[in-house]
């Protein structure tokens, strides 16, 4: 069965990168079995209600400014998969998540920044959903513990966000990780091997240096859906972190 995976997507330069982390996501789809299709939930598709794509064909969105020319020529045009879109719309709404097709969202950095890394053939489809910050915690892992059940019928599903992600905080030149954000990571580390939710949902209040690590919950929140889709087993794997920019962590979590 396949596993959940939660996945940093640093910056969108990463999918132009050489580094432990990128090598690393290259190297992890060749260790496990191709998937019949893929779920992805990046924390840069933000929405009040709950959207699910739907389209026939994926264009991506460049959803920055001011980057160098050749991370614009990236494209991929994955296929989607509209009887997996409507039967997420099922399993949604047994958790009380009323959701929309979206038959027009391209995939955002968050989403084809890591796939363009892990499948470049382009021969999986994709089904993209958006997240709401306005849910709790403990809807969130419910929307993921009613994806783990698409696990079954052989279906990746990633979220995808950043730990320590603050760019008002990130300085280019140091290739060192602070230890601030070496702190959190191992406190969020601490409590996602212990399955420890209460303290995972109360972050905010008594992880260190919460603040500055997660500026904008977004970025936290496909942890816990990840985490949720993974609830059967509870079976937690850390299968790789390294930091850039003095501070930016590119972590990966494998929940089996």
């Amino acid at each position: 069965m396949m596993p959940s995976l939660f996945l940093s997507h640093g910056t969108p330069l990463l999918a132009l990168e050489e580094n432990s982390y990128t090598e690393f996501l290259k190297a992890y789809t060749k260790e496990i079995e191709k998937p019949t299709a893929i779920v992805i939930l990046s924390a840069h598709w933000e929405s009040d209600e709950q959207l699910v794509s739907a389209v026939k064909k994926h264009e991506i969105l460049y959803d920055y400014i001011d980057f160098p020319e050749e991370i614009y020529q990236v494209s991929y045009p994955a296929s989607g998969n509209l009887e997996l879109s409507d039967k997420i719309l099922t399993l949604l709404s047994r958790v009380g998540i009323w959701g929309e097709l979206d038959e027009r969202r391209p995939l955002d950095h968050g989403a084809w920044g890591l796939l363009h890394l892990m499948y470049p053939k382009v021969d999986i489809p994709i089904v993209s959903l958006s997240i709401s910050s306005d849910l709790p915690f403990e809807k969130q892992y419910e929307i993921g513990k009613m994806l783990g059940a698409l696990k079954r019928n052989n279906v990746l599903i990633i979220g995808s966000g950043g730990i320590v992600h603050n760019f008002n905080q990130i300085q280019p030149d140091v290739h060192v990780a602070e230890g601030w954000a070496i702190r959190f990571e191992n406190w969020v580390e601490e409590q996602v091997e212990k399955w420890d939710l209460e303290s995972l949902f109360d972050y905010e209040r008594i992880g260190p240096y919460s603040s500055e690590a997660v500026p904008f919950k977004g970025h936290f929140i496909p942890l816990i859906i990840a985490m949720g889709a993974g609830d059967s087993n509870k079976k937690a794997k850390m299968l790789h972190r390294s930091f850039q920019y003095g501070n930016l962590s590119l972590t990966a979590w494998e929940f089996a």
